[in-house]
């Protein structure tokens, strides 16, 4: 199980089946996470960018457990100096709670079982599975800019990269990306007396 709780991750939804033995994986990754120095090469996680971000981070924290969720591990800021929030894992996430809904962008994880994605958000969304029929089948059914099976996090400059829904619209990367730098201008001219009028 390889897990990165430095970039965006919120939401992640499990198959029922292997739900208990995932969730108990992710804890044991969550709580080896070594949060400090980034210029360490033994830490896994620096600081938020600023008391900004840190302090909207921490609000989502506390929301996902006003709304109900149960925190797995995590939670709180560690040390006493700089912007540092331990990796958090949520369960018994619904999809109407804030945590569930807006991208957070921190350290947050919200661990969900399979269920219907129907958050407003559409940047990017992940698959891991040994069944390619199911990789085919869920990939055609989430509306997400970019959806990696069996990767994350993979780019490529020729792979066009940018959201559904409220995560934006246009492309970078790829040959979808020129359209934003092009401008398409039509001209008509009437050709009187034509044999094709």
């Amino acid at each position: 199980l390889r897990v990165c709780f430095t970039h965006q991750f919120p939401n992640i939804y499990v198959q029922e089946g292997i739900y208990d033995e995932f969730e108990k994986k992710l804890v044991e990754k969550a709580k080896a996470w070594v949060v400090g120095d980034p210029f360490d090469p033994a830490v896994n996680q620096g600081p938020q960018i600023n008391k900004k971000q840190f302090d909207r981070i921490l609000s989502y924290i506390e929301s996902g457990k006003k709304e109900g969720a149960t925190v797995l591990t995590g939670g709180k800021t560690v040390g006493q100096k700089g912007y540092y929030i331990e990796p958090t894992i949520f369960t018994n996430v619904k999809e109407d709670m804030l945590i569930a809904k807006d991208e957070i962008f921190g350290p947050v994880m919200v661990l969900m079982k399979f269920n219907a994605n129907n958050r407003r958000y559409g940047l990017a969304a992940g698959i891991i599975t040994n069944d390619l029929n199911t990789a085919n089948t869920v990939s055609r059914s989430i509306r997400a800019g970019i959806i990696w099976a069996n990767c994350y996090l993979a780019f490529d400059n020729d792979c066009p990269y940018g959201g559904y829904k409220m995560s934006g619209f246009g492309r970078d990367c790829g040959l979808d990306s020129l359209h934003k730098y092009l401008h398409v201008k039509s001209v008509v001219t009437p050709i009187h007396n034509s044999p094709w009028l």
